[in-house]
């Protein structure tokens, strides 16, 4: 090691004077180079006489930079291999400097009249140049050094040493602060409170430090809380991305075995596929690694506060606990991660939507992958039911929520208008609205020849005629007629299916701005909805269409979970 110093510092040694570089060998309370240097448990270095000196003439054991305090006097012991540093810097380094740049504490001065003495200088006093707020300690041009050059002690607010000696008089009648006006927040003394708070609710300023301190305790414990539960998420997300990144692994594995199957003109969307994959896993990472970011970053903001709280506990000043409290109890501003959603399986649907351009050809692999996919919509399916209130007056709801149909009466029963209420169209949406996450639900339409099933955005317009498809707010499919099953577009596209679905499952990826549609019952998947913009809730929508002389007066049935 002593070897590593000599290389680095070479021919330097004579510029080396007040230097950054020799600081690190001297003992700030000496202002010397060490001399059986010795670590306490905050991390601070001091000569051993030096430090058991300061304790000393201190009732309790604590860092005179950072004022950690300690329980009981820690067992010191010299730390050989540091003392064998500062003695090689002592005998090649230390003769080259030169005299007149060498740390000259006589020229600092000595306190006069009302200077503030430094609290960490022993013997003569130097003049305090600043005092630190957080320590409630005075400091002379040499001891300040640390709290210019140690990023833990940058953050603690220093003042005016005559100031800060006069912090605990008040400046009206240069009397004690010894007591706390609940009105107005402030601390007053026994004039202030004969006079100017007479009317006021004054407690002693002890009392009022109980109850801060209370409050403190309570800070710190939501602090805590909040950490814990980020660092619950930075482990949700870390489990997440490693099952997602297996989950990938297995599709792309898939996909090479469906692709190996084809003739040679299937190989270049095999190579798609896969690239395809492996965006959606980057892009999931990408993702995770910003989220964690996020946490990391609130955790150390939250973690740096609890332990500015921590520290302002162990303080024994009354005022400058009151001083202090008010902006440290503030917490940093942070964001409400329960409600940030977190998914292991990114590729969900991804290998079936490429197979889709070859229809004709993967026709048979693509309906197996989409069985594949509809067992796992069984994941995120919620319970919807259907919310009366926005029920048109032609519709007849189950008591249960779960059953919609044209009502028997000819004329349309008179309902509270709404905002929320269709008047005209004979449509009702489900009482869940999602803004986030993935969900799935499934609808018996049975032998019913019309039909409407999607979701709707809030803000959709529910009054008179309404045009359903995306730029209105709807994504959905319908039935008319008995015949093929249409996307709810403009123009509409026509869904070429085998057989009409007796079930539709509705699955919604918010995040992925994507809507798809499944014949539930033969695990086959009907159309989706990509490349979605979302930016305010959704709502399950029906539409059990007119009776078209009881053709179609089977009702729309939500099946339970």
């Amino acid at each position: 090691m002593i070897r590593t110093l000599e290389m680095s510092t070479g021919n330097t040694g004579r510029n080396m004077a007040s230097t950054p570089f020799e600081e690190q060998f001297r003992c700030c309370i000496c202002i010397d180079i060490y001399t059986d240097p010795v670590s306490i448990p905050c991390g601070h270095n001091f000569c051993l006489d030096c430090i058991e000196g300061y304790w000393d003439t201190k009732d309790k054991a604590e860092c005179p930079l950072c004022k950690t305090a300690f329980r009981g006097r820690p067992d010191l012991r010299i730390n050989h291999n540091f003392a064998d540093i500062i003695e090689f810097f002592k005998r090649s380094l230390l003769p080259t400097l030169k005299p007149e740049e060498d740390v000259n504490i006589e020229e600092q001065q000595l306190p006069e009249g009302d200077d503030v003495p430094c609290d960490i200088c022993h013997g003569n006093k130097l003049t305090a140049v600043k005092s630190c707020l957080i320590c409630q300690a005075s400091y002379c041009e040499t001891h300040l050094t640390s709290h210019l050059r140690d990023p833990a002690l940058q953050r603690h607010r220093l003042t005016d040493p005559a100031t800060f000696t006069t912090s605990h008089l008040c400046r009206t009648h240069n009397k004690p602060l010894e007591m706390f006006c609940k009105k107005d927040q402030t601390p007053v003394c026994e004039e202030c409170a004969n006079r100017e708070h007479k009317s006021h609710k004054i407690v002693p300023i002890e009392k009022e430090s109980k109850r801060i301190k209370a409050l403190l305790k309570q800070t710190k414990s939501d602090i805590q809380q909040l950490n814990q539960a980020r660092l619950t998420k930075i482990e949700e997300i870390k489990r997440s991305m490693d099952l997602s990144k297996k989950i990938t692994e297995e599709e792309i594995q898939s996909s090479d075995e469906v692709c190996t199957m084809l003739i040679s003109a299937i190989e270049k969307h095999r190579a798609t596929v896969v690239t395809e994959l492996k965006q959606k896993q980057e892009e999931a990472e990408t993702r995770a690694k910003e989220l964690l970011h996020g946490l990391e970053q609130e955790i150390n903001d939250l973690q740096t506060r609890n332990s500015e709280l921590q520290h302002l506990e162990l303080t024994r000043n009354p005022l400058h606990l009151l001083q202090s409290f008010s902006y440290l109890s503030r917490l940093p501003s942070t964001r409400d991660w329960s409600e940030v959603p977190v998914h292991s399986d990114n590729c969900m649907g991804t290998v079936r939507r490429a197979m889709s351009k070859l229809v004709d050809i993967i026709q048979e692999i693509a309906n197996t992958l989409s069985a594949a996919e509809a067992d796992k919509m069984n994941e995120y399916t919620v319970d919807v039911t259907l919310d009366p209130v926005t029920a048109s007056g032609w519709l007849a709801l189950s008591p249960d929520g779960k059953k919609v149909s044209i009502g028997c009466q000819t004329k349309k029963i008179s309902l509270p208008d709404s905002p929320q209420r269709f008047d005209s169209c004979v449509c009702v949406l489900g009482k869940q609205n999602f803004a986030s996450g993935r969900r799935y639900w499934v609808v018996q339409v049975g032998d019913k020849t019309d039909w409407d099933l999607g979701v709707a955005r809030e803000s959709i317009n529910r009054k008179g005629a309404i045009k359903v498809r995306p730029s209105s707010g709807y994504w959905a499919i319908c039935r008319r007629k008995g015949g093929n099953l249409s996307v709810c577009t403009s123009p509409s596209v026509t869904i070429h299916l085998k057989q009409a679905p007796r079930k539709v499952g509705i699955f919604l990826d918010y995040e992925d701005g994507m809507i798809s549609f499944f014949d539930a019952e033969a695990k086959t998947h009907i159309y989706t909805y990509k490349g979605c913009t979302f930016t305010e809730s959704l709502y399950p929508y029906f539409n059990p269409c007119v009776q078209d002389n009881g053709k179609n007066s089977a009702p729309l049935v939500i099946c339970s979970v």
